[in-house]
Order: C-alpha cells, then structure tokens, then sequence
C-alpha cells in the first residue's frame, strides 16, 4: 500500500490544518478499500454518505476541542455501533445497537469516524484469525500466513492503512497476536482501564478492549480519550492514562530464561527476539532472565477449567438452542465447557491463585518484562494440518497476561531475517500502561520500520510531558535508588514517576560509604566551585507516598533541599557529614551510576 499521505494522526491533522477536507480523506479511505480488495476485513462499511454527514457536524477542524478531528477508525464487530448490526462473527446472533459502547461514544466525541465493523474469530475466541463463517482477511504482509486473531480485521485495516486506528477486544491475546503478525502496535490495557459496556463478553472478568494503531503516540492518544471510569460496567477500574513521559535512563528489564523459551523450531523469530533484547541493551536498559515456567502454567489455564466455563456462561442461552450456528471449532470448546463443575471453576481460581503468589516476587524484582509477541508465523495451510495446536501455541506469551492483571503493548522490532515482521510485547502490572507505551514508543524509533504494510516512514515520535498531579512532590535520587539499581524498587512501590535526568550545582562531593549493604553513596554539601556537578535522577511522588518514604530513610542518610545546575531547588538525598569518615571521595566519576559501572568492569577484569 503507498500513498503520499500516511494515516497516523499527525499526519492527517498536519493536512486539515492546512486546509483539506474531510471528503478527501473519505474518498481515500474507500479508494484503499478497493484497492487493499480483501473481502474479508469488514462485515459491515460506513455510508459514505452518513460519514461526511458526520463529519460535518464536527464544524471546523479544531484538534484541542476534539483530538481525534476527522480520524478514521474501525471497529471490531463484538463492540457495538449505533446503526451498524454487532454480530460477533456469528449471522444468527446479529442485533442493532440503539446505542454506541462506551468507548466508541467517547472516541466519536473527540472527533473520530467510524469506516465500519469488522471480521473477528467468532465470538472473540482464538489467536488466528480464521474462525470466523466469513471470508477471512489476508495477512497485510503476507497473504500465505494467518492474520492473527480474534481482532483480525481491525489489525488488518489498520496495516493496511485503510483507518488510521482500530478497536479490538484482548481476552487471551488478540490484541496483540494480529498486531505482531501485521507489523502494527497492538495496546492492550490494564483489565479495566477501557469500559466493556457494549461489548459481547468472552470471558467478562477479563476481557479488555484494545488499540491497533500505526504509531504508539497514536495508540496512547486513543487510550487517553477512551481510559474513563464507567459506573455501567461492573468490571470498570479508575485507571488514568498517566505516565506516558520522559523514561528512566535505565530499566530492568525482565526477559524468559533461555531454557524456557518457547519458539518451537522456529529459530529465525527466536534470532529476532535476540536482536530486540540487543537493542533494548543498547539504548541503556538492563536485560534480566527470570525462570518462566509458572507464567506457562498460568496460561495454561486459561483453556481449562474455570475460564472455559465462563465462555460459554457468556453465550449459554443462545448456544442451547443454537448450537449449529457455531463454527466447528467453536462448537467443540464451548460444548466442552458444558460438563464442567462449579468444583471444577473453583478448582480453577484456587490454581491461579496459587501460581500468582509464585511469581508475584519475580514481577516485583524488575520494572517491566519483553516477551516475544508470537513464537512463530503460521501459514493457512499450517491451521488446516493443526487447527487446535497453533492457535494454542500463538497464546504461548500472551494467554498468561489477563490472568495476572497485567498491561501490555505489542511492537514491531523490525523484520526477521525471511522478511516477516519482528514484535516483542512489553509487559508491566496494572495501572503501569505508560510505563510500557513510554518504552514502546523507543522501541518503534530505534526499530526504524515503516507503517503496517505500507510504505509509509514512522514518524518522529513526540516527546510528551508526563501526566502528573500538580501537588505531587519532587524527589532528588543520586545513589541505589536510581533506575535500574536495587533499590529503585521502592520508589515502584510507591508508583514514584520518573520526571527527569539531572546534574547538582559544583557545590556537592559525593562519596562512596563504608559499611553499607548494598553499596551507597552519600551527598554533601560543600562551597560552590569546591564540589562537582553529581548526576541525578528527579522522581515525582504524591504527598503522602514522600511522607512513608522518608520515614523509611534509615540514618545516616537524610532528606535536604539540592541545589540543582538548572537553578531549581528540590527536596533530596544528602548524608551526615560524620558518615564520610573512611568513606571514599568518589565526585570525579561524576555520579553513583558511573561509579558503580566502573567497578564492575574492574571486577570483570581481575583488577578490582
């Protein structure tokens, strides 16, 4: 697909601002569609008519009243659409909405239109994309492979530039299996961040609805509009779409242990997680491996027991008395489920209750996790050899994330070494949706790709301010509580968000102490010109989390007002000037960072 003008938001607001119209960018959505020629991306279009008469009554562009002015989107089609029949793959379920779901009001409040619903594996069961009765949408970069499911057709229309977003739905991992196998970025939040009102539930306890979109500053800006408390919908949490800013210097980064990684033969996407790890290294994160096994059990559960039974809660009288309207393959899981127990459920929920207190210590020792996307591409022709299998193996890394109440975002990481698209997905616990969008968005720089399957260069991503509460208070760290060091963990805790790097005044020595385990460092105050410029880190963290945090500031460290090289003031670490008795004068290494980097390379060479 190529064509002069890209369908990120950016773009299309840079060509309204300049004058052009909403008709123009209707007709190229409808040229597209032609052009793409895949039958099997929407169940149902938008009059073209009925869009411009929307778009109409959006006035004059004005992206600050309304941020999405004039932007396509598509819909999967288990979330309803006033005026558009929700069928949820399945034509004998078909209803018409009087009403939009919540998300879709929303977003059409700030401006965006809606080209049409569509394709989905029925009833939002499956990672492949082709359990659905309709036509099955194409792969956007290879035809020969499954798209990825169930948001098939939103994460196709998306690649293929037809809308510049998508709404799909992520129970086990679809909304970011089909962005991974397309080439986009897949946003699935925290399990109630997006209201599911107006939804067709999978599985209601965990479902989310996700964000296909071409860049991530375009799928953070969808989150942002759509993240809102929602009194009609039991499962919906406050979660605001705060954190997306500056990111620390250096992350701790979770990754499987190299014996439990799953990829099953296929070794040239396994080389591409490799590459995406090195890049990660790269742009100064550090790389953990942690055992991984549980988080298999954990997602493995997913299918069984429990959460099978709740599928088919969810469509129980329709299935009883329409059982042969169902796909086949959908016809043998949830006709499964009907011999299950409420002793079997529970058996379920007392397994995965176990398992989260297993890796609960492994999730709180690092920042975030990358995991692979997918193990592997699939072909058609795979699906039709090993329907079950594949579809289970695609949930390898993703069936576990729901069920531990995590947020993640999908991300191209380039193309494998055959040409096909690269992803990894970043992972963190719930409410922490920035921190994982924020990494995703280097990530897709440092990547270099195009836009789905076209030819369009991804834009300079922009540098957002970080969204914080104007009575949260500024914290300075310079030693073991920087990002990436042991004890930056309790600033996590307290979710503490990162605001910026910094430099002292020359009016502080820093010294390494005697006697502290772990390692530390202590500040003090000295003449100006006689001290150097000490690097720092400045954390943001509301009142009563800075109030528990200096309380726990054990002697002989302390909490003083730093003199920062930019002329701010702001509260932060300094140490008692008897504590620096034996202790080494460590200023000239510049920071604790450097410091510490320098002894470990010491270490390494026998020297130190």
């Amino acid at each position: 697909m190529t064509g002069a003008l890209a369908f990120d938001i950016a773009s299309l607001h840079e060509f309204y601002a300049g004058g052009r119209t909403i008709h123009e960018v209707v007709d190229r959505v409808f040229a597209r569609i032609a052009e793409v020629n895949d039958t099997g991306i929407f169940l149902h279009l938008s009059d073209r008519q009925v869009l411009l008469a929307e778009a109409q009554a959006l006035g004059p562009f004005d992206a600050e009243a309304k941020p999405l002015w004039g932007i396509p989107f598509a819909v999967k089609d288990n979330i309803d659409v006033a005026g558009m029949p929700t069928t949820a793959a399945c034509p004998d379920y078909s209803y018409m909405p009087t009403a939009d779901a919540a998300v879709v009001r929303l977003l059409k409040q700030a401006g965006a239109l809606v080209i049409g619903k569509t394709n989905l594996d029925q009833f939002a069961t499956g990672l492949v994309g082709v359990r659905s009765p309709y036509p099955i949408p194409r792969n956007a970069i290879d035809a020969n492979l499954v798209p990825g499911g169930s948001s098939s057709g939103s994460a196709v229309a998306t690649a293929q530039g037809i809308v510049s977003f998508a709404l799909g739905t992520d129970t086990a991992g679809s909304g970011r299996i089909p962005a991974g196998l397309n080439n986009i970025v897949g946003l699935k939040p925290s399990v109630g961040a997006l209201s599911t009102a107006g939804v067709v539930p999978a599985c209601r306890t965990l479902d989310c609805v996700s964000v296909f979109a071409l860049t991530v500053d375009d799928a953070w800006r969808v989150f942002g509009i759509a993240a809102r408390y929602d009194a009609t919908d039991a499962y919906s949490k406050d979660i605001p779409a705060t954190g997306y800013g500056p990111l620390p210097p250096a992350l701790t980064i979770g990754v499987p242990a190299k014996t439990d990684r799953q990829f099953f033969g296929d070794t040239v996407m396994e080389a591409a997680y490799e590459n995406a790890l090195a890049m990660l290294a790269k742009i100064g994160h550090r790389i953990v491996e942690v055992p991984f096994g549980d988080f298999y059990d954990v997602a493995n559960l997913l299918y069984e027991g429990a959460w099978v039974a709740e599928r088919y809660a969810t469509v129980k009288d329709f299935f009883d008395t329409s059982e042969t309207s169902f796909h086949p393959v959908m016809r043998k899981i949830y006709g499964a489920a009907k011999t299950l127990s409420a002793a079997d459920a529970f058996n379920g929920f007392y397994a995965l209750q176990a398992l989260k207190q297993k890796v609960q210590p492994i999730i709180a020792s690092v920042d975030l996790f990358c995991v692979p996307t997918a193990p592997s591409h699939y072909t058609l022709a795979d699906l039709v050899a090993e329907p079950i299998r594949e579809n289970s193996r695609l949930g390898t890394y993703t069936n576990f994330v729901n069920l531990l109440d995590m947020c993640g975002i999908a991300v191209p990481t380039g193309k494998r070494a055959d040409g096909l698209p690269a992803s990894v997905t970043l992972l963190a616990p719930s409410g922490q949706d920035g921190l994982t969008a924020a990494l995703a968005r280097d990530v897709h720089q440092a990547a270099g790709v195009t836009m789905g399957a076209t030819d369009w260069s991804l834009p300079t991503a922009a540098t957002p301010t970080a969204v914080t509460e104007d009575e949260m208070i500024d914290l300075v760290v310079v030693g073991a509580h920087l990002s990436g060091m042991q004890l930056n963990v309790q600033l996590r805790d307290l979710n503490a968000q990162f605001s910026r790097e910094a430099q002292t005044s020359d009016a502080y020595r820093l010294y390494a102490l005697a006697g502290q385990m772990p390692a530390k460092p202590g500040m003090i105050r000295v003449e100006p010109g006689k001290g150097g410029n000490i690097d720092v880190e400045v954390w943001r963290l509301t009142p009563a989390a800075f109030g528990r945090f200096v309380a726990a500031i054990p002697s002989p460290l302390g909490i003083g007002t730093i003199d920062l090289s930019d002329g701010t003031f702001v509260k932060g670490f300094l140490v008692e000037r008897a504590a620096i008795a034996g202790a080494t004068d460590i200023t000239e290494f510049g920071g604790w960072r450097s410091y510490s980097s320098a002894q470990t390379n010491q270490r390494a060479q026998g020297t130190g």
